[in-house]
């Protein structure tokens, strides 16, 4: 069993040493989409894995720079490094630009829910938004909820 991991490794290394730049470029692509939506299907909220996370390791992936990315975007330098660094949420045109980009290897979607799933877990664990609107509301209605399904 392990001579056979070894040669499948071998196997592989061998296929990707002949592999274009195109074609690793693609493979890369394909891998982050991958790890995108396994992670957008586990429960679990990962802080680390944002839009802004998942937007750093494609630019990275093209191996181009930020400047050039996003002249192929059509932004501001800027507004990408925003981005980048999760100081600002992207748009839907933005979205709709990298699936563009990516030829659909990576859909707009697949961006979206990346963003739904950060407000999702920002909802939900956000004590001081509840504390703070909590005041705006009276005549609060008596229903039992299950907290778990909360």
């Amino acid at each position: 069993m392990k001579e056979a991991a070894v040669q499948l490794n071998a196997a592989r290394a061998k296929v990707q040493a002949n592999a274009s730049h195109e074609e690793q470029l693609v493979s890369d692509i394909l891998q982050l989409r991958f790890r995108l939506e396994e992670y957008l299907n586990s429960e679990a909220f990962n802080p680390e894995f944002k839009f802004s996370y998942f937007l750093k390791q494609y630019v990275q992936l093209l191996n181009k720079k930020r400047k050039v990315f996003a002249q192929e975007i059509n932004i501001d330098e800027t507004e990408l490094s925003q981005l980048i660094n999760d100081h600002r949420s992207p748009g839907e045109n933005i979205l709709i630009r990298l699936e563009l980009h990516s030829n659909n290897a990576i859909p707009a979607i697949a961006w979206y829910k990346l963003i739904e799933k950060e407000k999702e877990h920002y909802i939900n664990t956000n004590q001081f938004i509840r504390r703070r609107e909590e005041k705006h509301v009276s005549n609060k209605i008596t229903v039992l909820v299950d907290q778990e399904a909360r």
